[in-house]
Formats: C-alpha cells, sequence, structure tokens
C-alpha cells in the first residue's frame, strides 16, 4: 500500500469512528434512573442507645414493596443545613429564656461544616437571614427573636423549608412548640408534601405547658401533627412533659444528626408518583427510623 493510500485510508477509519460516535450520543439513552435517592437513616438498640456500627450488608430497602439494590452507604458524619424553628407565641411567655437555652445547645454541637439559620413563629414570621457555621452569631439571633399571640406553626415550618431551598446536601428544620396550629395560612397538609417532595428532614419538639390566658391557668398539648410529619420524612418526634428535659431534648437531635446512616438507591421506575419506603435493618433488637416516601421524579431539588 502506498504512503498515500494509507493516510486516504486512516482518514476514512478516522471519519468513520467520528460518524459511528455522533451517531450513538445522538441515540436516545433508556436509562431508568438518571438520580440516586439519598435516605438517612437512624439506628436505635432495644434500650434507645444510637447505633454506629453496621455496614452496607445490614440494610435493605423496599421500593412499593419490592427490594432495590442499597447502592449507595456511608456511616461517616454528614454535613447539613438546618433551620430552628421556635414556638414564641403567648403561652411560651414563662419559658423562653428556657427554650433559647435549651436551642443553644443544639446550636453548639453544630460543626464547621454545618449551617444553620434561626427563626421563630407566632402571629408573625421571623428568621434570622442567612445561613451561618458561627455559633455565637446564631446564638446572639436567638435573643433576637420576637414573641406574639397566635401560633402559625404550618406557616413556620413552611418558613424553613423556603430557606433550604436550593440547597445541597442534607437539609433538616427543627421545630418546637407546645401547642395547636391556630392562624396560619398554609395548611399542614401542603407542608407535609413540601417537606416529603422536597427531602427535607423534620425533627420535631412538642411541649406540654401551662400558662395563664388572662383569665385562667390553661393546659396545652403540642399538635398531633408533629409526629406525622417528623415520622413521614425520617426525622425524631420528641414530646415533653416537662420543661427541664428541653435542653437534653435538643443536645439528642444533635446527636443523632451526626450519627445518622446515609444510604441510598437508584429507582428502577421515575414515573413521577409517590413511592412507599420501606428501610429495614437484619440484626436483632434494632430499630430504624428513615423517611417513608419520595417522588419518583427526575429531579426534585427544589
Amino acid at each position: 500500500m502506498t504512503k498515500l493510500s494509507s493516510i486516504v485510508s486512516a482518514a476514512v477509519l478516522l471519519a468513520g469512528t467520528a460518524v459511528l460516535a455522533t451517531a450513538r450520543q445522538d441515540q436516545p439513552l433508556f436509562k431508568s434512573s438518571v438520580r440516586t435517592v439519598p435516605i438517612y437513616a437512624t439506628v436505635v438498640d432495644s434500650a434507645g442507645r444510637l447505633v454506629p456500627d453496621l455496614e452496607r450488608a445490614d440494610f435493605s430497602i423496599l421500593d412499593n414493596a419490592k427490594p432495590v439494590e442499597v447502592s449507595l452507604f456511608s456511616n461517616d458524619s454528614q454535613p447539613f443545613s438546618a433551620v430552628v424553628m421556635l414556638d414564641t407565641s403567648a403561652s411560651m411567655t414563662a419559658n423562653l429564656k428556657l427554650l433559647n437555652r435549651a436551642a443553644e445547645q443544639f446550636l453548639l454541637r453544630l460543626l464547621p461544616v454545618d449551617r444553620a439559620q434561626v427563626g421563630a413563629f407566632n402571629d408573625k414570621i421571623q428568621l434570622s437571614g442567612t445561613f451561618t457555621n458561627n455559633r455565637d452569631e446564631l446564638i446572639g439571633a436567638l435573643n433576637d427573636l420576637y414573641f406574639g399571640n397566635p401560633t402559625r406553626l404550618n406557616d413556620g415550618i413552611g418558613a424553613g423549608l423556603d430557606a433550604l431551598k436550593g440547597i445541597d446536601g442534607r437539609r433538616v428544620v427543627l421545630v418546637f412548640t407546645d401547642g395547636e396550629d391556630t392562624s396560619s395560612r398554609t395548611s399542614f397538609k401542603d407542608v407535609l408534601e413540601r417537606a416529603r417532595d422536597e427531602e427535607v428532614m423534620v425533627y420535631s419538639i412538642g411541649l406540654e405547658s401551662e400558662f395563664f390566658n388572662g383569665m385562667r391557668i390553661v393546659r396545652t398539648k403540642p399538635s398531633r401533627d408533629l409526629r406525622k410529619i417528623s415520622d413521614e420524612t425520617g426525622g425524631g418526634y420528641f414530646e415533653l412533659v416537662k420543661s427541664a428535659d428541653l435542653a437534653p431534648t435538643f443536645s439528642r437531635v444533635a446527636q443523632e444528626l451526626r450519627s445518622q446512616y446515609l444510604i441510598g438507591f437508584a429507582p428502577v421506575s421515575l414515573d413521577n408518583k409517590i413511592h412507599k419506603l420501606e428501610v429495614k435493618v437484619n440484626r436483632p433488637g434494632m430499630t430504624v427510623r428513615a423517611r417513608r416516601s419520595y417522588l419518583a421524579a427526575p429531579d426534585t431539588k427544589s
């Protein structure tokens, strides 16, 4: 073969390869999934102690009751962005200082990789404004929170979800209240669906309390919706009867967030429907808490 023929043959081969590559790029890729569904799981033993030493093989995931492969696993502490929303309505007047000191226990346990805002809900909704890892700044912002009369619980959770829009990684709303929602513009159904679809974990702390309403002593009970939204999103729910338990409970939330497992899977079908999730641990005496559903959409980032 002449030198010229060799050059021509090589050029034809390269051109053919380029055409084939272009044709392959132009062909549709019929992949079943383009994303991984992340699940943050908390595991406790029969005494309620956190279990830190499990491995990938200890977990199984059911998507709409069908087993799926655990394709993502980590037991390293994962950074998070959190919004702490506190009920500062009239029923909490006598306990506001104690509540602030309790919330400090959560903020003091933030790591440099974490970010947080603090906020309050009553007849108004208030947020400190920007996410920061400066614990002194966050604790100072607690003292700037206003108090008022009604309890806009749903609006407060919704404000936390709004603040977390567009933020990467694990996102958490930690909400505290001693009563029922009394005047929100947002329904509980709406915030529950948002938290689920936007993949935000909601931790909630409820307190039974007593206060004088100007005529008589009134005893409050925290909204039952708190447990519902925490169970659905994989957060924890803590119902207290003593204000002295506030600080240990805020500390417990921080401890749990530092001790969760990150597991995940690639959905078989992205059908834009709500899928039920079940996470199991195959060791006896263990209880796992994780979110119970997800929106099977290509991208749920909000």
